[in-house]
């Protein structure tokens, strides 16, 4: 098959769970055809069978702002006539799924049908997409998709509630490919840690939905009693906020930031407990990558967190904003070797369930369902 995924570049969960796709189906032998307005950062350029299309966006004074929709829209076009796709897969609706909308009727002028899968990642719903001001082109978007698709069942109530969703959605959760993910060499870990210290992650894109003050305030519990290493993984708006908790708290000798790194599977291979007390999740793609290296999450009780996470068993989940409860599950694990060894353990297991054989191959049954239909 002939591919196009149109996506973010950015290390946000629908960016690399559309890039990972386009890598998994490159590898079973499709031709993948991935647009977007920079190169996606975890896209596999050593990939033979995956392409990569940049939307360029001219600067032209009439516009205070870029017509980024319309550079998109013409690009999937041109893309789709010259590639001859068979099929588009569009991850995160705004702007991606109107601009497909528009390429398929202009293409639909030139005698060609291009069926539009458009999955639903989350903010682009329950943030952005509820927006009065998008709200409209949002759910028109989706209504005028051949298929939809949320990564979870939490996601799919959210956007049936908020829109007037005329198309069945599909739940397809996200993958980890668990090969890439593994404990690391103890050698890796003293470069950041004594072997005294326990080591906590958190990776996101430091935006205030991800609660990342919450992350120091609870390590700050934690290290009061158990000396540990903080490792923050990202980059954002609130980074500069977060630093300054950090110099305030006296935390500065304890807190890694490491920024918007490609090596997030060391981190996650040398942690100890990962962190993730977000306002909402609609699935929480960076806790399962923890989980596949063995690393019990302790996170917010919300969203999709709650179909990946099993409390109890491979973490803990407490209600938004309590870090006094978030830093006593830490400190449950730390203090417990039995406990932690076994929630690491169930940690991967969990992952294993999300594999990216089983859902990529649900995804390629449904290219193969839509383009038979076309034809």
């Amino acid at each position: 098959m002939r591919i196009g995924i149109i996506c973010h570049p950015t290390f946000g969960g629908s960016g690399v769970m559309a890039t990972e796709l386009a890598n998994y189906l490159g590898r079973k032998g499709h031709i993948l055809h991935v647009i977007s307005h920079a190169l996606p950062v975890r896209l596999d350029q050593c990939n033979g069978n995956v392409n990569f299309h940049e939307v360029i966006v001219d600067p032209y004074p009439l516009f205070h702002y870029q017509p980024y929709e319309l550079a998109l829209a013409s690009t999937i076009v041109e893309t789709v006539r010259r590639e001859n796709l068979d099929i588009l897969h569009v991850h995160y609706a705004i702007p991606h799924a109107y601009a497909a909308y528009m390429a398929s009727q202009i293409l639909k002028d030139q005698n060609l049908n291009i069926p539009i899968i458009t999955t639903l990642h989350g903010t682009d719903i329950t943030l952005v997409g509820k927006n009065p001001a998008y709200k409209p082109a949002v759910c028109f978007s989706i209504n005028h998709s051949t298929h939809v698709t949320a990564v979870s069942q939490s996601l799919k109530e959210q956007t049936t509630e908020l829109f007037k969703i005329q198309k069945p959605i599909q739940v397809i959760p996200n993958f980890v490919d668990s090969s890439q993910y593994r404990r690391e060499p103890i050698s890796l870990r003293r470069t950041i840690a004594m072997d005294s210290q326990a080591i906590i992650c958190h990776v996101s894109n430091f935006r205030p939905v991800k609660r990342i003050l919450d992350v120091i305030q609870i390590f700050k519990k934690v290290n009061d009693q158990r000396d540990s290493k903080l490792i923050m993984v990202g980059d954002g708006p609130d980074r500069v906020q977060a630093e300054e908790l950090v110099h305030d708290l006296g935390l500065s000798g304890n807190v890694i930031f490491r920024g918007k790194t490609y090596d997030v599977q060391s981190m996650l291979g040398i942690s100890d407990i990962f962190l993730l007390p977000s306002e909402t999740e609609s699935f929480g793609l960076s806790a399962l990558e923890a989980m596949a290296s063995y690393v019990p999450v302790v996170a917010s009780r919300v969203g999709g967190l709650k179909e990946v996470v099993d409390h109890g068993i491979n973490g803990y989940l407490e209600e938004v904003g309590d870090i006094g409860a978030m830093a006593e599950d830490v400190l449950r694990l730390l203090n417990d070797d039995i406990k932690i060894s076994d929630f690491s353990k169930s940690s991967r297991s969990k992952a294993e369930s999300f594999s990216m054989e089983r859902v990529g191959g649900i995804y390629l049954k449904l290219y193969k369902s839509i383009i038979n239909e076309k034809e």
